[in-house]
Order: C-alpha cells, then structure tokens, then sequence
C-alpha cells in the first residue's frame, strides 16, 4: 500500500513478461483477507455487546482493530519517520485516540472501513494497469532464431536487431520486424486494434506480439527482444500518470497541505474542550473532524480515472504519453491534419487514363510502363503497378525533371509531364485531371500525343467519416500541407474539410498551429519528418505511429498504432468523458469533506458515522474513475463496419 497520501503505487518495471501481476478474482485476493478478517470480528463483537458479553465483545472488538490496522498502520509508521504527512496518519491517530477515550468499537470499525477502502483502492488501480500490462503477456517466451548450424531457440529476451527469425503457422512474433520471405496473415488486433488479419510478404513490417496465420514466415529482427513496440507501448503509458495533467495538480495542491491542516485543526479542537474544561468531549469531536477531513477520496480522485482511461486508449490503438496530454484531447476544439500519409495513404496510384483517338489505355500504359521499370519515382512505381503486361524497352534515357523516353517494340516513346510534353487535343481532359488533384503524366508514341496518365495519392478511405465525426462534435477541422493549392483543395473537397492552407513549409505549419492554438485547444495530425514542429506547437501532437517518421513520433502527445483515422474523434470523445469523471470526483470529494467538517465539529455526527460515510464515498469515487476504463461504444460501430475497396481491386480490412 503507498505511504503517500493514498496516491497510487509507483509502476511496475516493464523489462519483462514475467513481471506482469494479474490480481486474481476477488474471493480469492488473499489482500482482502486482512479486511474480512476485521470485518468478522467486527461483526462478532457488536453481537457481543448487543448481548451483554462486555467483556468478550472488548477483546473481539479489539482483534478486529488489530487485523484492520495492519494494512494501514505499519506505512503511516514508515512514512512518518520520513516526514511525510498522509492519510494512514490520520487514521491511525483516530485508532489510538477512539482506544484511549474507551471507544474500541467505533475504533474498529474504523480500522475495517479504511482497510477495506484501501484494499478496494488498490485493487482498482491494479486494474486499470493489468489491461495495458497484459500486453507484455504478447510476447512469447522463447524465439527460433536462424544460426549457420540451423534454427536454434532461444529465449525471446534475448532476441537482437539483425536476429533472422523464424515463426511458424499460429506462433506470436518475438519482436518487431521486416518480412524477408514467405507470405502468411497475420493477426495484429491486440497491439495496433486492426480487427482482421491482415497479409504480409517480403518487405512488410510486422509488430511484437502479432499472431502468425497459416504460412510460415522469416523475419528480419529490427528491435531487440527486450525493447519493441509492445514493451515501448507499456513505457509510454505507465510513464504517462507521473506527468499529471491540470486537474491531478488541483487535487494534489488541495491534498497536500490538508493533511497538515487537518492535524493542526484537530489539536485546536481539543485544546478549546481543556480551555472550557470539557476535554473529554472536545477530543472526542477532534478525533471525528481528523476522518472527516480526510482527502483521501480527493488524492485518488484523479489518478484511477487517468491511468484506467490512458490503459483502456492503449487497448484500441491510442498511446497517450501523459496524464496532461490526456486532459488536454478532452479540450479540444480545432484539429489540423497533414495531407501526405496521414489524410491520404501515401501510396500514389493511376486514377485515370485518357487515350488518343485510335489508341488504347493498356498500350498507353504499358509502354509507359516500360520506360518506368527502372525509375525508383513514386509515380514510377504507380505506373508500373497499373500495367497488366510490361513489354521490353531499349535506349532509355532519363530527362532529369522532364521524363523518360526510348523504344518499345520498335516504336519512339516519351513519358513525361506536361511541361515537356505537348498533350494537343487531350489539353482540356489534362486540366480536368490536374483540377481534381491528379499528378498529369503524359506520354507521346512516336512523336504525337497518346494519351495522359492521371496519378493520385488517395484519401485514405475512412477519412471523410473520420472529418464528419468530429464535425458531429462541434471539432472545426483544417488541412496543412505542403502540396500546391490544387491539389489539396481537391483532397480537402473529399474528406469534407473546408479550411485549406497549401504549400506551407514545416515553420509555416508550426506558426499556423500557434495562430490556432491562441482561439482553442488545437491538435495536430500528422506523420513525417516536416510535421514534427507543428506536433511539437499543438496543444496536443497526435502521430500516425504506424508509418510515421521516428522524430514526428517522439515530437507527439499521442500515438496511433493502427492505420483507422476513426480512431481520433472516438479518442477525443474518450478523453473529454474521462474529463468529466475526473471532474465529478474532485467535486464529489470536496462536496464530502465541505459536509462532513462542520457536522464532525459540532457533534453532530460520531466517529463511525463518518467513517462510513467517508469511506463510502471513497469507494464511490474508485468506481466512477474505473468507469474511465470503459471501451468506447462507436468502436463496436467501427469494428462491424464494411471494408473498403482499394483502387485496385482489393479489399481494404478495416482498421480498427
């Protein structure tokens, strides 16, 4: 138990699965038995009393303070004796004062509530942890590893980046890495909340903790075994609760000093029962006001609704690095999105092909094609996707800047962009084209215009439900990219965001974020390296964690696992509820404390009264913080929503 003012425990290590701690069932938490052991005897000697046994039900009673006591006591003692003040101290104090004034009864029953409080208290904190913890519980024991001398396992700990692993059908990956060879599914659902398998083959990266599907595959290790994204995961998160957000402050700067304030108080209350020579009284009153003072309620009012909500974010895809960040998405009112790879895929594809009279669409691209085998461009590799037959080409030649031209069966072709290439009657199907944020590639057979290639990054296929979601929750929404106003506006008309600003360098971004920061609370969303000042402005940085670049990632607040934009009004709709929890609980517990002061003062309510009514309300507190830990219900709505079809025939999964 903490010797803090009931503050939390301090996180568990996360070096390795084995530390993970799941409480058992609660019939079974051999925690509890100090609790109920104090409650039988309480019981037991309260029929003692009823019946006339006075002297039986002493020494019951008694039996239960101690076995109360023991789970309290002991840490007030050791917190003492290095000067800090909490709530145990004031417990115990009661304790011994109701013993001496002859109160051994309302003594116990104190020991049995706060003892059976804190015991509740921490096992709802270890809750809140054990679903986010329990993904350590992901990564397998052991690994097969590839040696010259063959696969040899080894344990998964001991797994090092460069480490060629081996993963059969239905085993879990060790350790994040980089398909070298085989094509199998892999199930992803438990670290980056993606509901469907989803396929893998060379090249492709694969998280720790992803379950294998039917083929077997060989991974390229790109982390150590002790340091992944599952253990990264588990670091960020259990880190996020040290740094507190605004209203953990509030209550830590009202906790703090009330102890003292409470004791002080308590002595002055005595010392006016010897002034007007009522001491029995009045010390009696004092021992009450030090319970009812108590801010307990108020310490833990916060941090059980931070840590269950930043677990329970984790466990559908969002990694949240702090309590502050938290708090500050439930404030949020404009959000700012990056266009490359965070609206759109970042996977530029044919869109449209216009052909010349007397050509057709598969010769225009496929000798296209052709010419762009060896081109590491972007469009590049979009044409050479969209083409069905590639055939051979001779005498390339690249234009830097311009295009690419050659021959292909015989005949002289150049592919290239408008500038360099007249498009002749196509002109007007190119401004069409250019208009609706395509990329324009043109290509010219043997010397005359044959038709114009139209290229696309596409939006990514949840993001106008995404961009309507928050709009659904009064969020104003904005683009920032770096990309020409055409081509942005066109992007913006379809994911329904009206606000546009193009061509903005990474300070240009940076500077927006501020000018919108200063009317709201402003998010920003993006993924690459040129966002990362703009992360670092907003009020909270949201990264695309999955495909974004390492230093927009370390820049943000807040991190997606997954791929579904989805995920980011659902996010913020998860932190403004648990605002209002947190809210409700600092409230409740000054709403407590504000009734029960003045009724223990002046008499009106004995010790065990407000003990239990305290104690009550500490409970209710734990409780309504816990409901933080709720998975949210659009999620369901999400998971059970259709794929997407990809332009190019295949179905996207949903990503959530």
């Amino acid at each position: 138990m903490s010797e803090e003012c009931c503050a939390p425990p301090p996180p568990a290590s996360s070096d390795d699965a084995d530390s993970v701690r799941v409480r058992p069932p609660w019939w079974r938490d051999p925690a509890l038995i100090p609790s109920v052991t104090s409650g039988i005897f309480l019981a037991a000697g309260t029929v003692a009393e009823v019946t006339g046994a006075e002297a039986i039900a002493v020494w019951v009673l008694g039996a239960s303070l101690l076995a109360g006591a023991w789970t309290f006591v002991p840490g007030a003692i050791r917190a003492l004796v290095r000067g800090r003040l909490g709530v145990g101290l004031l417990m115990t104090i009661a304790a011994v004062g109701a013993v001496l004034l002859g109160h051994v009864g309302e003594a116990a029953a104190l020991a049995f509530l706060f003892s059976l409080a804190e015991t509740l208290e921490d096992r709802a904190m270890d809750r809140a942890r054990e679903g986010l913890r329990a993904l350590l519980t992901l990564i397998p024991a052991t690994a097969r590893v590839s040696r010259s001398t063959g696969d040899v396992t080894i344990p998964a700990a001991e797994v090092r980046i460069g480490d060629v692993l081996t993963i059969g059908a239905g085993e879990r990956v060790a350790t994040d890495g980089i398909v070298i060879s085989g094509h199998s599914s892999v199930d992803t659902s438990a670290v980056t909340g993606e509901s469907i398998p989803v396929d893998v083959a060379p090249g492709d990266t694969v998280p720790a903790g992803a379950i294998n599907g039917s083929g077997t595959l060989r991974i390229d290790a790109t982390h150590d075994g002790r340091d992944n994204s599952l253990t990264q995961i588990v670091a960020l998160v259990e880190g996020a609760q040290a740094r507190k957000g605004q209203r953990a402050r509030i209550a830590d700067r009202i906790a703090r000093p009330l102890v003292p304030a409470v004791l002080i108080v308590a002595a002055l209350v005595a010392l006016f029962g010897v002034i007007i020579g009522d001491p029995q009284t009045w010390t009696e009153r004092a021992l009450v006001v030090l319970v009812a003072a108590s801010p307990c309620a108020l310490a833990i009012a916060v941090p059980v609704t931070v840590i269950s909500a930043i677990g329970a974010a984790s466990r559908f895809g969002v990694v949240i690095t702090s309590g502050v960040a938290f708090e500050q998405m439930g404030a949020i009112r404009t959000v700012a999105f990056d266009k490359t790879g965070t609206l759109t895929r970042n996977e530029p594809v044919v869109v449209e092909v216009v052909t010349a009279s007397g050509v057709t669409r598969e010769d225009v691209v496929s000798y296209a094609a052709a010419l762009e085998t060896a081109s590491s461009h972007p469009l590049a590799a979009a044409i050479v996707a969209a083409a069905t037959a590639i055939p051979a080409a001779t005498h390339v030649s690249e234009q830097p800047g311009l295009g690419v031209s050659g021959r292909v069966e015989g005949r002289a072709v150049r592919v290239g962009n408008t500038r360099w290439l007249e498009s002749g009657a196509l002109a007007g199907d190119g401004e069409a084209m250019a208009a609706s944020g395509q990329t324009v590639v043109a290509v010219d057979i043997d010397g005359s215009p044959a038709g114009l290639i139209g290229i696309r990054d596409e939006l990514r296929p949840e993001a106008a439900e995404a961009v309507r979601m928050l709009g659904a929750q009064g969020i104003r929404t904005i683009m920032l990219t770096g990309d020409n106003p055409r081509t942005a506006h066109a992007i913006a008309r379809e994911a329904g965001i009206d606000e546009v600003r193009a061509e903005q360098s990474p300070a240009d971004k940076a500077d927006a974020i501020d000018g919108f920061r200063s009317d709201a609370p402003t998010a920003m969303v993006g993924d690459g390296i040129n966002d990362a000042p703009a992360l670092a402005s907003a009020t909270v940085g949201i990264a695309m964690g999955v495909s974004g670049a390492a230093v927009a990632v370390e820049s943000a607040d807040v991190t997606f696992t997954g791929h579904d934009l989805r995920l980011l009004p659902l996010a913020l709709a998860h932190a403004r509820r648990g605002r209002r929890i947190m809210t409700a609980n600092i409230a409740l517990a000054l709403l407590i404390i504000a009734a029960l002061f003045p009724l223990a003062l002046f008499g009106v309510l004995g010790l065990a009264a407000v003990v239990l009514v305290h104690e009550v309300a500490e409970v209710v507190v734990i409780l309504n913080g816990v409901r933080a830990a709720r998975r949210p219900a659009s999620l369901r709505r999400i998971d059970a929503a259709p794929a997407s079809a990809e332009p190019n025939g295949n179905r996207l999964l949903p990503r959530v």
